[in-house]
């Protein structure tokens, strides 16, 4: 029986349950949530194991890679910019970033870039590896780059190329990179347990990654007998010049290794941000609210930062999705809490959101590394939160 340890404050229990139903039944293997309510802890609670390989336990400061929940962080960062009028979301891009205007993208503006309108999920050249970890490449090439669509007239996930190309504005408009951005104007303001580019003495409280595979290859079953409405999905997939495919294909080789030490110590602002589900839940309180005396957002600015941007299909997911400028909004499949609620989830599993009409923040971290229409350990946590409110 796993045990879990932390907090819960009264009327919460039902978080307790659904976080030990995850391990139970879910398959979580370590893990932790955290849920604020108008500015305070109400849920703190870990559990597992962080390292299956040596049997390490999963502690109250155990650290796990959020994948895309790392988008949620930058968005802030751009925000917070916004606020002070350093940045301004309706200027083109290349006002801050002049080298981006090649190719057709000089009207693009930068609240393009954060709602996925840009076109610019992939690259007609993939960018090696090391070269990208050291940013500046990456962020030539996409300057460099066409756009796969016209900008403006649709959207698709930018998975990605979304934090080289938000990334690089913070770093101009700042004149730090989006990393040290974060470090120095939230995570040092908040005391967040947060890292966009892991510092070498904090590799040890990182938790290993387990990667469930599938129980069947999709790709592999007759078009026929797949059900209609993943059909056009599977079929992207088996496209390997299918934006599905591409957008995950920006560097050489492809497949980035998100365990590995050079990864965890770059930055990468769309995905390889590490911390804790209490850093999450308490970035996201701020934004909401005030914590500890600090609010990173004032009212004005949220609702600006959370207006819907687009909605429908997407055309990297091809399934519906909703995006403000930086922030998942909520759908189907993802509820969060309300239809006021706003954050990000990560590969996998992981979640992080505020909901300003409850007063809510919530982070959710884990190492088992799931993902797809049968991983419920997020959503039946924020079920669970919502079952608290009554």
């Amino acid at each position: 029986m796993t045990t879990i340890d932390g907090e819960v404050a009264p009327g919460f229990e039902p978080v307790r349950e659904a976080f030990m139903a995850n391990f139970v039944r879910h398959g979580d293997i370590g893990a932790a949530v955290c849920v604020y309510q108008y500015g305070r802890p109400v849920v703190d609670l870990w559990g597992g194991v962080a390292d299956p390989e040596t049997g390490r336990p999963w502690t109250r400061d155990t650290l796990q890679l959020v994948y895309s929940a790392t988008k949620g962080a930058t968005a802030t960062a751009a925000h917070m910019l916004a606020e002070r009028g350093a940045l301004d979301l309706d200027t083109p891009v290349a006002k801050y970033w002049p080298e981006f205007a090649a190719n057709g993208k000089a009207d693009i503006p930068v609240r393009w870039l954060l709602s996925h309108q840009a076109g610019l999920v992939a690259l007609d050249q993939p960018v090696p590896l090391e070269e990208a970890l050291a940013w500046h490449p990456m962020a030539a090439a996409l300057a460099a780059q066409r756009p796969l669509w016209t900008p403006g007239t649709a959207h698709g996930y930018h998975g990605r190329t979304w934090g080289w190309l938000v990334g690089e504005v913070i770093r101009r408009v700042s004149g730090r990179s989006p990393g040290r951005f974060f470090a120095e104007e939230i995570a040092a303001l908040l005391g967040l347990d947060f890292f966009i580019g892991l510092l070498a003495g904090e590799r040890d409280r990182v938790s290993r990654m387990v990667y469930q595979r599938p129980d069947v290859d999709l790709t592999t079953v007759p078009a026929e007998s797949l059900p209609e409405e993943l059909r056009e999905q599977v079929a992207a997939w088996r496209d390997p010049h299918s934006f599905s495919n591409r957008a995950y294909a920006v560097t050489a080789p492809a497949e980035i290794d998100f365990g590995s030490p050079e990864v965890q110590a770059a930055e990468l602002p769309a995905s390889n941000g590490i911390g804790t589900a209490r850093a999450l839940a308490r970035m996201y309180a701020a934004l909401i609210g005030e914590v500890g005396g600090v609010r990173l957002l004032t009212p004005e600015t949220l609702a600006s930062a959370t207006r819907e941007q687009v909605g429908g299909k997407d055309q990297v997911m091809l399934i519906p999705s909703r995006f403000s400028t930086g922030y998942m909004l909520p759908t189907e499949a993802n509820p969060m809490t309300g239809p006021n609620a706003f954050g990000h989830t990560g590969r996998g599993g992981s979640l992080g959101f505020a909901d300003p009409e409850h007063g809510i923040a919530f982070g959710y971290v884990m190492n088992h590394i799931i993902g797809g229409p049968d991983d419920v350990r997020a959503t039946s946590l924020a079920d669970a939160v919502r079952r608290s409110l009554v």
